[in-house]
């Protein structure tokens, strides 16, 4: 059996010195009942020792003889709920019988039970569905551990549960495998081998290339994009993801994109094609996803250009036009005295101007006009035959789906489609056109109310983007844009939770539900009204609820009390505090490797901080490589691309934020008002 676990991985298990104070109590308090059979035995150290091994079989759930510590507040906190010494504990036990007896009595009293191999075979069983969602080795034990305590099960030593663990692991992965590799033909297993072939196109992989996602946003890089994407299309694999679960999914998919193509020869046949197959599947949505973020972007530019345009001309003219504001006021100005003193107008005007100057100089103004509302929707259709080089393609290759309000939109993009592939440039009478924003409407028709096919293709084009970010309009194939549904409990799951009541935080019946939340305004809002007089900043007018504004009000001592708790701290490298951080809270163990599931050791903990100030401190690793004289570019990208990923990293956060919550200094808080509940 591989080993699953570190030496470190296997004290944490055991170690009590991490639990929170709900965690203490909810534990070890001791019941009426738990301290009548305590005083039962005579003598002190034997009802200590008795209630220790009862504590200690509820959490973590082993025996006393296999904890290797018992912290001291422990004893000292069972010890008072039964009114002895804790210094008695050092005599308890002297006979193993002794405690071989108590840890008897408490199996018969209490119903606990010893490990046995029928429990094995059922707690794999149910442990095989956690291992089908997760894979990571620690989660795995502690669930498995988790289990054994829920059915009063004492465990067995870890060593047994690791063993168990690495099997149930094992048909998981297997069970994977099968679902993604049992649809594959003959065909498509050739056409993966070919992926991974270094022969097939100049000692570059068919996968190598796959991974060159274009990053420049451009129609020729959506191209290639597109080219990528229609590549893995075309090979058809069809795998049953809905039967495995998406965050397993997700996990062997990244350890597939992890591994160089050749890496690949090394795995078995169902391994291979199954880690290739996943890493397709999201490399596919990765494309996919892709392509939408350079539309989105050449519809951005497109709306940047014409602002940019419509102010160079602005720049431009900036002459010009202070001529023709200087012209009209003068003859504004002559106006104005004509009516006054009520002479001939035209007479005035010839005085500021002559006619002939004044014809030129309105027929320059309207040149240099722009439209009343300043908008720049004129000035882009210069780049409509920019936007052809992609849109056609984007058209053809992309499969749009969309809620009821944007249909006007889909069936315009129809439309556009069909021209494309007929050749024809007129848009047909009878297109959509609710789509089209009021801004867009005077260009799309021209003054006869004919539409114009450039700017409704790029109204419709734009709005696409608008309706995609929205979420009116999902891309079959995409991650990030993909119906609203899929992220909500499938029908099938819901139906089945409202007939069993299963893991439903709410009523089920609408009527219920909003008659429950009414009840609960109606209480809150009785309260604030019988207590408004009570509660500060807030007061009712003329049946209108005022809440002051806050103010600063921090205290000129506390400032000054705040600046001398900072002067207290001592100057340290950054370097130096996180590996202090890492050596009280050991959250560089959560960075397992993504192949091997194994935490970093010796030197590879100096790295993986080295990496983490790169990240944090935006330096980059070049610069970070070029600091650090023992450490390479190349060691911190590896731990980049194989420890610091998504899940450790989250992992990570939470061993940091959780070892805060055990700080005492985190329980202290005041509530001044409390609504109730």
């Amino acid at each position: 059996m591989k080993e699953l676990l570190t030496s470190e991985q296997r004290k944490e298990i055991l170690n009590l010195n991490n639990l929170s104070e709900y965690e203490f109590t909810s534990y070890y308090s001791l019941s009426d009942y738990d301290i009548d059979v305590i005083n039962r035995h005579r003598r002190d150290h034997n009802r200590l020792g008795f209630a220790l091994q009862l504590c200690i079989l509820r959490n973590p759930g082993c025996s006393l003889i296999n904890m290797l510590e018992i912290p001291e507040g422990l004893i000292k906190y069972v010890a008072n709920q039964i009114n002895v010494n804790p210094e008695v504990y050092s005599s308890y036990a002297q006979r193993d019988t002794t405690r071989r007896e108590h840890l008897e009595e408490i199996r018969q009293v209490y119903g606990y039970r010893n490990f046995n191999n029928s429990d094995y075979r059922t707690i794999s069983n149910v442990l095989l569905k956690s291992a089908l969602e997760n894979g990571n080795s620690m989660y795995l034990v502690r669930t498995a551990i988790d289990l054994l305590r829920k059915e009063k099960i004492i465990l067995p030593a870890i060593p047994t549960i690791e063993r168990m663990v690495w099997l149930t692991r094992t048909r998981a992965e297997k069970k994977i495998y099968a679902t993604l590799t049992n649809n594959l033909s003959v065909r498509h297993k050739r056409e993966l081998e070919k992926l991974i072939d270094l022969t097939v196109n100049n000692n570059k992989t068919q996968l190598a290339w796959l991974r060159e996602i274009p990053g420049q946003s451009s129609p020729d890089s959506f191209l290639k994009v597109i080219k990528r994407l229609k590549y893995i299309k075309e090979m058809n694999i069809v795998a049953n993801t809905a039967l495995i679960h998406p965050n397993r999914l997700l996990q062997l998919a990244r350890i597939g994109a992890r591994y160089e193509p050749h890496s690949f020869r090394r795995f078995k046949e169902d391994k291979r094609y199954a880690l290739l197959v996943a890493h397709l599947i999201t490399l596919s949505q990765d494309l996919t996803d892709h392509a939408i973020e350079i539309h989105d972007r050449q519809m951005m530019v497109l709306q940047a250009k014409g602002r940019k345009t419509q102010e160079e001309m602005q720049k431009q003219n900036g002459k010009s036009v202070n001529e023709k504001v200087v012209h009209y006021a003068d003859i504004g100005t002559a106006l104005i005295n004509a009516k006054e003193e009520g002479i001939d107008p035209y007479v005035a005007l010839e005085q500021v101007m002559p006619w002939d100057k004044i014809v030129e100089s309105i027929e320059e103004a309207k040149l240099l006009s722009r439209p009343m509302d300043y908008d720049y929707l004129d000035l882009i259709k210069t780049r409509y035959n920019y936007l052809r080089k992609y849109t056609p393609s984007l058209l053809d290759s992309l499969v749009f789906k969309s809620t009821k309000s944007a249909e006007p939109l889909l069936k315009a993009l129809d439309t556009l489609r069909e021209l494309n592939d007929s050749g024809k440039r007129k848009i047909p009478d009878g297109s959509p056109l609710n789509f089209v924003p009021k801004r867009w409407q005077k260009h799309v028709f021209d003054d006869e109310g004919n539409i114009n096919r450039q700017y409704y293709e790029m109204a419709a084009l734009t709005e696409l983007k608008n309706y995609i970010r929205s979420g009116d309009v999902w891309v079959e194939g995409s991650r990030l844009h993909k119906d609203f549904e899929e992220y909500l409990v499938s029908k099938d799951d819901w139906g089945k939770a409202k007939i069993n009541g299963i893991n439903i935080a709410v009523n089920v019946s609408f009527e219920q539900y909003i008659q429950e939340r009414y009840e609960t305004l109606n209480t809150k809002l009785q309260w604030i009204s019988k207590n408004i007089d009570k509660v500060e900043s807030i007061n009712i007018e003329k049946q209108k609820i005022h809440v002051e504004r806050l103010q600063a009000d921090t205290p000129e001592e506390a400032r000054n009390f705040s600046l001398s708790l900072y002067n207290m701290l001592p100057r340290v490298k950054l370097t130096d505090l996180l590996m202090e951080v890492a050596e009280w809270t050991g959250f560089e163990e959560s960075f397992v490797h993504a192949s091997s599931n194994q935490p970093p050791k010796g030197e590879e903990k100096s790295i993986v901080m080295a990496s983490l100030m790169a990240m944090g401190t935006n330096i980059g690793l070049t610069k970070m490589a070029e600091a650090t004289p023992d450490i390479s570019y190349r060691q911190m990208a590896n731990v980049m691309q194989w420890r610091l990923h998504e899940d450790t990293m989250t992992r990570a956060q939470a061993t940091l934020v959780n070892y805060q919550h055990r700080i005492s200094l985190t329980s202290l808080g005041f509530k001044k008002y409390q609504v109730p509940n």
